[in-house]
C-alpha cells in the first residue's frame, strides 16, 4: 500500500511539474493525445476527379471494374507517384484518351491518305493505304504507351528528385537526433520544410499515418518504406526499424547515414563535372572544329572541282542547319543534365 502512494505520489509531483512547464493547451494536448487540432475552418478534402476522368470513368467504368483484375504493379506505382487516382479510374482514363486518339486519326488518316494523296495528287493506291494507316494507327499506340507510363515515369522522377536532396534531409535529421528530439517529432518537422521536396510528401504521410490514423511510429514507417520510390530512403527507413527493434541507438545511426550520404553526394558531383568536361571536349571537337575543315574543304572543292552548285548547297546546309541543331543539341543536354542534378 505505500508503494502504490508512493508511485501516486510521484505521478502526481510529474503531472504538476508539466503543467508548470507548459501552457494549458500543450498540457490538456499531451494529456489526450488522440485529439489532433486543426486550423480554423478546416474542412477534409475531397479528391474529386477531373471532367474528363469522370466522363472517362462513366464511358469504361463498368467494362474496366468487370474485367480488369488487380493491378497491383499499377496500384504500386500511382502510390509511389502520389497520384490520387484509383487503378481502374486511370485506366479507363488511359482507355478513353486512346480512344479520342484513335478516331481523330482515323479521320486524319482517310483525309491525308485517300482526300490529299488521292485526288489531289494522284499518288499511288498501295502509298495512300500505307501513309493512311501509319497515320490512323501510330499516335493511338503512342498515347496509349505514354499515358499508360505515367505513374512509372512520375515514381521514378520522385524518387530522383528524394535521392539528391537525401543528403541535405540527413543532415537535418541528424542534427534534431543529436538534440534528443523523438523520431515521430523528426519526421512531423521535416514535412513541414518545404525545401526537401518529395522528402517532405513521405514525411507528410508518416506524420499523418501516426497523428490521423493512430498507427504506431515503426508501423508508419514500415510503411513509408513499402511505398517510397526511393531505394535508398527505402534502405534509410528500413534501417530505422532495424536499429530500433534491435535496441540499438538512433543518433549514431542518423549520423552514420548523414556521413554516408555526403560522401556520396561528392562523389556523385565529381562524377558529373568529369560528364561536363567530357561535353565540353565532345563540343569543341563536334560544333567548332569539325565544321570548320568541313566548310573549307567544300569551299576549295567548289573552287577546284568545278561543280560549286553542288558544293554551295551542302555548305549551305552545314553552316544554316548542321551547325545550329548541334549547338541546340549540345545546350540541351547540358541543361537537362544540370537540371536534374540542381537541388
Amino acid at each position: 500500500m505505500a508503494d502504490d502512494t508512493d508511485l501516486f505520489r510521484k505521478v502526481e509531483t510529474t503531472k504538476k511539474l508539466y503543467i508548470r512547464t507548459h501552457s494549458p493547451e500543450e498540457a490538456k494536448e499531451r494529456a489526450i493525445p488522440h485529439v489532433i487540432k486543426l486550423p480554423a475552418g478546416a474542412a477534409p478534402e475531397y479528391i474529386a476527379l477531373k471532367p474528363f476522368e469522370q466522363m472517362a470513368w462513366r464511358v469504361f467504368g463498368r467494362s474496366v471494374s468487370a474485367r480488369l483484375k488487380t493491378d497491383q504493379a499499377l496500384e504500386d506505382s500511382l502510390t509511389k507517384s502520389h497520384l490520387r487516382i484509383r487503378p481502374e479510374e486511370f485506366t479507363a482514363y488511359v482507355m478513353m484518351s486512346t480512344l479520342i486518339t484513335a478516331i481523330a486519326c482515323i479521320v486524319a488518316g482517310v483525309v491525308v491518305g485517300f482526300v490529299l494523296l488521292g485526288l489531289m495528287m494522284g499518288v499511288g493506291l498501295i502509298v495512300q493505304i500505307l501513309i493512311a494507316v501509319l497515320i490512323a494507327a501510330m499516335p493511338p499506340v503512342l498515347v496509349y504507351v505514354l499515358r499508360k507510363g505515367k505513374p512509372g515515369s512520375a515514381a521514378k522522377k520522385m524518387g530522383k528528385d528524394i535521392d539528391k536532396r537525401l543528403p541535405s534531409a540527413m543532415s537535418f535529421i541528424s542534427a534534431m537526433a543529436s538534440a534528443d528530439v523523438n523520431i515521430d517529432v523528426i519526421f512531423k518537422e521535416l514535412a513541414r520544410q518545404p525545401i526537401y521536396g518529395g522528402i517532405r510528401e513521405e514525411a507528410e504521410w508518416i506524420t499523418r499515418d501516426t497523428e490521423l490514423l493512430g498507427i504506431d511510429i515503426l508501423t508508419a514507417i514500415k510503411k513509408a518504406a513499402q511505398r517510397t520510390p526511393s531505394k535508398k530512403f527505402q534502405d534509410f527507413l528500413q534501417g530505422v526499424i532495424t536499429t530500433s527493434t534491435s535496441g540499438g541507438q538512433l543518433k549514431p545511426y542518423f549520423l552514420l547515414k548523414a556521413e554516408e550520404y555526403e560522401k556520396d553526394a561528392k562523389l556523385e558531383m565529381k562524377s558529373r563535372m568529369e560528364t561536363l568536361g567530357l561535353l565540353a571536349e565532345s563540343f569543341v571537337t563536334v560544333v567548332v572544329a569539325f565544321p570548320l575543315f568541313l566548310v573549307v574543304i567544300l569551299a576549295i572543292m567548289a573552287i577546284v572541282g568545278g561543280n560549286a552548285e553542288s558544293s554551295t548547297m551542302i555548305l549551305y546546309l552545314v553552316v544554316l542547319l548542321m551547325i545550329p541543331l548541334a549547338q541546340f543539341g549540345f545546350i540541351f543536354l547540358i541543361w537537362n543534365s544540370e537540371k536534374e542534378s540542381a537541388v
